[in-house]
């Protein structure tokens, strides 16, 4: 549901109210008691995210983007096996 705003033309005071997208306009102030509200034109407040869960990375093309290099971490890595000889002694 949501937030509309409200300006009376009477005696300019403004308010917010929750209402369902089928009701009626509000018309009476509450300040003033007149029936001079009238329904402001806003902008909408878009999409927003609350909470925890909601990454970039969640979105991102998997299929995109570049590799450093087409080796793999392992193939760069000098050996660090030790001679047969050597090991035996």
């Amino acid at each position: 549901m949501p937030t509309y705003e409200y300006v009376c033309s009477k005696c300019g005071h403004e308010l917010e109210a929750f209402q369902s997208m089928n009701d009626m306009p509000l018309k009476k102030c509450p300040a003033c008691k007149r029936s001079a509200l009238r329904r402001k034109i806003g902008g909408g407040a878009g999409l927003i995210f609350k909470g925890t869960g909601f990454y970039i990375t969640d979105y991102k093309n998997s299929s995109g983007g570049k590799k450093e290099s087409g080796e793999s971490p392992a193939a760069t890595k000098p050996a660090d096996k030790k001679p047969a000889a050597a090991a035996a002694k």
